[in-house]
């Protein structure tokens, strides 16, 4: 099974994989991919990405959704994510309309095979500078938008069946999350 948290930045995504790593020390979990790209290859992320580093960010998504865990698979971030930030930098013009193209095309192949996606509600997080993500208000505010257009699109469509979203206090986003994951017979404990 495949479980991938999902949302703007500083809505609470690590904070709840972390917790659920403590419980679980020997769940196979990939952190977030686009910190990783920042750091190995030194590309710049957030309002500064481009055409390389989102087509790396792309190819991440794929990679992880083929892995071969021994086991259920922790995601920090998953393709819809990828495809979110590709249009935001599109409609910006830091993205060729090629590499936007291409991200919604990956990403319309891969949502249906992440078993849960925890979309992480913004309304009990506040925005914090953590040193690496944007703490731009508009840009947050910008991405939120784009994340309720995608997810829209997949309730239109029937595809949403895989989608939750978090929300309240940690301890009452980790009760919420053990319900869905109890129900979906994953067995992560929480």
């Amino acid at each position: 099974m495949i479980v991938s948290f999902t949302g703007a930045q500083s809505t609470g995504k690590t904070t709840l994989l972390n917790l659920i790593k403590e419980g679980n020390p020997y769940l196979d979990s990939i952190d977030e991919v686009t910190r990783r790209i920042k750091r190995e290859f030194n590309l710049p992320i957030n309002e500064d990405g481009g055409d390389i580093t989102q087509s790396m960010i792309m190819a991440d998504h794929i990679a992880n959704v083929y892995r071969k865990p021994c086991g259920d698979l922790l995601l920090d971030r998953c393709a819809l994510d990828g495809v979110v930030y590709t249009h935001w930098l599109y409609n910006k013009g830091k993205v060729s309309k090629h590499v936007l193209t291409w991200a919604q095309k990956i990403y319309n192949q891969l949502v249906d095979k992440y078993d849960v996606i925890f979309y992480t509600s913004p309304d009990d997080v506040p925005l914090v500078d953590d040193g690496e993500r944007s703490i731009d208000v508009d840009f947050r505010k910008e991405i939120l938008e784009l994340f309720e257009i995608y997810i829209s699109a997949l309730v239109f469509t029937d595809r949403a069946d895989n989608i939750y979203t978090v929300r309240g206090t940690v301890d009452e986003r980790m009760t919420f999350i053990k319900k869905v994951l109890d129900k979906k017979k994953i067995d992560i404990k929480i």
